[in-house]
């Protein structure tokens, strides 16, 4: 099958980035094609990353509150018994819910899906192969990739996602395991390990790196690493993994400590959370001429690839690999496309989130990087323990932290761990992308009781004016 009238876009790949592209095309009134592989519209974020992980998440966070609630006189009760079959189902349709979504926008936005493989063999032409071989031909005044990415093993592994996962067979368990070893504590380490911490799981995590989310502000790494041994979860720093052997009663692992210490343990279950790799292989990019370095896509700030027409977002590109990310960058393209002047991403005002307990958010400079930049650094700090709210929720753990330059009060960045950061960080996003001053915040009125408090009082406590502490 051929299409007669050449589209305005095609877009290969139905991610955060490719669906929310397909969708503004749409509105913006661009004939639109979408070309799909899987059965499913949403890619990895939808499908086997962001939604499911964080519907695991909260279930493990509402068996925590139960117990909670049992201590602390709201009922008794003997021994929590867990369905796991029945928080597998709830994830799973939360995950169909949305893709089903997807789908519904769509055709009400009049996007075409083209249902196969899709390669690009010229600037203007995407091959679609689905079960039967060739299936389409789709001329595109534009393209659109965004194929995504996907997990990366350690150099000797494989995924079989039985014994050594990624986070496709972390998510798809049948039963919780007794025993799990973590390499790797980034975002997709650490909230596995709050998951299965939470439902039971012998969680041990170790990182290469001299501290775990190693992306953030060091003193948040500290408290999260904390906060988590507090719960029972080993955490290894500056220690490296040397062999993980399947065997019948599970995986053999042994690795080596920061003080050189070979340890061995026998796990259930080991998750290796150690990167992702953009999926730019065998889609025509190089034939066509467009520049590759290790597999990303190089463009400029509107998305633009060295070839004329052709477009790359989300995680194909050099920028942070967040979904939120890739959205804004499929808006940027569209609008380009559509003759609109569309604001480029500015990637220092991204906000960082990871829904581990406790949460960590983020947005703008750390602590380290404001001073490697040349600033002079005037730090506030406030932690949660002296908010009420934080009492009344029972989530005093964790802390903000604001960065700003000493002289004029600019804000910098800002970095909070504690129960629900991820939800309070978009005040301080704003505030960085307004270039706001300390004294914005500082004269903002917060609601009482709120957690978003602990940010004003960060906000004072830059320049030694904190009021609960």
């Amino acid at each position: 099958m051929k299409e007669q009238t050449p589209f305005d876009v095609a877009i290969i790949g139905t991610g955060p980035g490719g669906y929310v592209a397909a969708i503004r095309a749409g509105q913006l009134g661009l004939k639109t094609a979408v070309i799909e592989k899987d059965t499913r519209f949403g890619g990895t974020c939808l499908l086997r990353g962001c939604i499911p992980t964080k519907a695991l998440l909260r279930d493990a966070h509402l068996l925590q509150e139960i117990r909670k609630a049992s201590q602390q006189g709201l009922f008794k009760t003997g021994d929590i018994g867990i369905d796991w079959g029945k928080i597998q189902d709830r994830k799973s349709d939360i995950v169909e819910k949305n893709a089903k979504g997807v789908d519904f926008l769509f055709r009400k936005n009049k996007v075409t899906v083209f249902r196969g493989y899709g390669t690009v063999v010229s600037p203007t032409k995407v091959l679609v192969k689905g079960d039967g071989g060739v299936s389409a031909e789709v001329d595109a005044k534009n393209i659109i990739v965004a194929t995504g990415s996907e997990a990366k093993p350690l150099p000797g592994y494989t995924f079989d996602e039985k014994t050594i996962l990624s986070n496709v067979g972390a998510l798809e368990l049948n039963q919780i395991p007794k025993s799990m070893f973590i390499v790797g504590c980034g975002a997709v380490g650490v909230e596995f390990a709050s998951i299965y911490n939470s439902f039971g799981t012998k969680v041990t995590l170790i990182e290469v790196l001299p501290s775990i989310v190693p992306l953030e502000d060091e003193e948040v790494s500290k408290e999260l690493k904390r906060v988590f041994t507090k719960k029972g979860i080993e955490v290894y720093t500056k220690a490296k993994l040397e062999i993980a052997k399947p065997k019948d009663d599970g995986v053999e692992v042994t690795f080596q400590t920061e003080k050189g210490e070979a340890k061995k343990y026998t796990v259930d279950k080991v998750l290796l959370a150690t990167g992702r790799g953009p999926n730019t292989a065998n889609i025509g990019l190089d034939k066509i001429g467009v520049t590759l370095d290790r597999g990303f896509v190089k463009v400029n700030e509107f998305m633009e690839t060295s070839v004329k027409g052709v477009y790359a977002i989300g995680d194909i590109t050099p920028s942070q690999l967040l979904a939120h990310v890739a959205m804004q960058e499929g808006i940027v393209a569209v609008e380009k496309i559509a003759g609109k002047h569309p604001v480029p991403v500015n990637y220092n005002q991204v906000p960082s989130c990871t829904y581990c307990d406790p949460q960590v958010a983020s947005v703008g400079l750390t602590e380290a990087k404001a001073k490697e930049a040349g600033y002079q650094v005037k730090v506030g700090k406030f932690p949660f323990t002296a908010i009420a709210k934080a009492k009344i929720e029972d989530a005093s753990d964790g802390f903000v932290k604001v960065v700003a330059d000493a002289q004029y009060g600019e804000i910098l960045g800002v970095h909070m761990i504690g129960g629900t950061v991820t939800e309070i960080i978009a005040e301080a996003v704003a505030a960085v992308a307004l270039e706001g001053t300390v004294q914005d915040l500082v004269n903002t009125i917060h609601a009482h009781p709120t957690l978003a408090e602990a940010t004003h009082e960060a906000m004072e406590a830059v320049f030694g004016a904190a009021i609960h502490i």
